[in-house]
C-alpha cells in the first residue's frame, strides 16, 4: 500500500505478465484465417506451376524429334529413351536430347506418354503423338496436354487430350 497526497492510501498492482487466454485464442483464429486464405492459393499456383512445366516439357520433346529426325536421318524416335542418354558418344539410342527423368514419364506432377502412331516401310517414325496428363487430377494439375509432330500443343480441361482439342494459346 501507498500513501497519496490526500492521506488515503491506494493498492499497487503489479503490471501481468504474459497473454490472457482470450489474446492467445484470439491470434489463433487471425493466424487460421490467413492459413485458409494462403493455403489454396499455394495449392492452385503450385498446378499452374506443374501446368507450364508440362507444356514446356512437350515443346522440348517436339525440339529434341525434330532435332533427332534432322540428325539421324530415320525419322523420329520410337520411344522417349532414346532421347535421352548418359554416354559420352551420342547415337540414334541415346541421343542426349532430353533428361532421364522426362523420359522415364513422370516430371513434375505429370505423366508423359509417348506414342508411334505410324511408321514408313522401312520401319522408320513417320508420326508420334504425346501427352501430359496430371498423376492426380486436380493435384497435380487440372489441363491435359498433346502435342504430335506438328509441334502444336492441344490442351483439354476433362479428359487426355488429343488431336482435335484447342491449341494452347
Amino acid at each position: 500500500m501507498c500513501r497519496t497526497e490526500n492521506g488515503g492510501t491506494e493498492k499497487r498492482y503489479a503490471a501481468s505478465q504474459g497473454f490472457s487466454l482470450i489474446e492467445l485464442l484470439l491470434v489463433v483464429a487471425i493466424i487460421l484465417i490467413i492459413a485458409a486464405i494462403a493455403i489454396p492459393n499455394y495449392i492452385r499456383s503450385k498446378e499452374r506451376a506443374n501446368e507450364a512445366a508440362a507444356a514446356q516439357n512437350l515443346r522440348n520433346i517436339s525440339t529434341a524429334e525434330i532435332v533427332y529426325s534432322t540428325t539421324y536421318g530415320i525419322g523420329y524416335s520410337t520411344n522417349l529413351t532414346q532421347l535421352t542418354g548418359s554416354s559420352v558418344t551420342a547415337d540414334k539410342n541415346n541421343a542426349g536430347l532430353i533428361d532421364q527423368v522426362l523420359a522415364a514419364g513422370i516430371k513434375n506432377g505429370y505423366l508423359y506418354t509417348y506414342t508411334v502412331t505410324s511408321t514408313d516401310p522401312q520401319g522408320d517414325v513417320t508420326t508420334y503423338a504425346t501427352n501430359a496428363d496430371p498423376q492426380v487430377s486436380n493435384v497435380s494439375g487440372q489441363l491435359h496436354f498433346y502435342s504430335d509432330q506438328t509441334g502444336v500443343i492441344r490442351t483439354n480441361s476433362t479428359v487426355t487430350a488429343g488431336p482435335t482439342d484447342s491449341p494452347l494459346l
